[in-house]
């Protein structure tokens, strides 16, 4: 299944997917496709992931989400629900972060994130406004007790859903879904609003999330149930 219309200039979208045969077995198991077939978007939130210009610039795919992202966003704020900006924040050196990817790419990683103002370190194409949450993450998930404040932000305005999306979807992207669905939150990944290097990588961590984690919809399915 591919998104709506054609990619903007410079970018792609990826061709993705989910096995018949998983929709099958879920669909015997629970006695419907979708795992969550309704949400209340004041207790929802809209998170996304590393949406700055270190992942964003050199991959055509991160800049095909940016408009769907903006389309969530929009709509979730005018049905009065959260969306939650999560950086890459700078982290600590650690003996085994430098061994395991040089200490040259691990530095390039812990500054991935940018310096200044949170707002003004998102990719150009994103833009936060009044009353949306702005975050730092010091793991690949924004949902690992004690390296990113953001569950406990969602809390306080009872969430109990969220949507990912954002960058990269085989690592931090699926890092905070799976987590979240471990805290006990209702998870939807956004299929065509996450972007890997490739449809193989992007997809596989669609089958773990549909499998296992939360449910996958497309950015015009989710759409339709925060308007509902």
């Amino acid at each position: 299944m591919q998104g709506n219309g054609p990619p903007a200039a410079g970018a792609r979208h990826h061709a993705w997917h989910i096995d018949s045969r998983e929709y099958a077995r879920q669909e015997e198991r629970r006695g419907r496709r979708h795992a969550f077939t309704r949400l209340d978007p004041a207790r929802t939130a809209l998170v996304v992931i590393d949406m700055v210009p270190f992942f964003v610039e050199e991959n055509p795919y991160c800049r095909g989400i940016v408009p769907r992202i903006g389309q969530l966003a929009r709509a979730l704020r005018t049905a009065g629900g959260t969306v939650a900006w999560v950086l890459p924040g700078p982290g600590e050196r650690s003996p085994a972060e430098e061994e395991f990817y040089g200490p040259r790419v691990a530095a390039r990683y812990r500054a991935s994130g940018g310096t200044g103002p949170l707002p003004g370190r998102l990719w150009s194409g994103c833009t936060a406004e009044d009353g949306d949450l702005l975050t730092e993450k010091t793991a690949a998930s924004a949902f690992f007790p004690g390296r990113c404040p953001l569950p406990d932000l969602l809390r306080q305005r009872r969430a109990d859903t969220v949507l990912i999306t954002g960058t990269v979807t085989n690592v931090c992207c699926e890092s905070s879904a799976r987590d979240a669905s471990t805290l006990g939150y209702r998870v939807i990944m956004v299929a065509d609003a996450n972007a890997a290097r490739c449809d193989r990588d992007h997809n596989a961590t669609l089958h773990t999330v549909y499998r296992s984690f939360g449910d996958v919809r497309p950015t015009a399915e989710v759409l339709g149930l925060i308007r509902a």
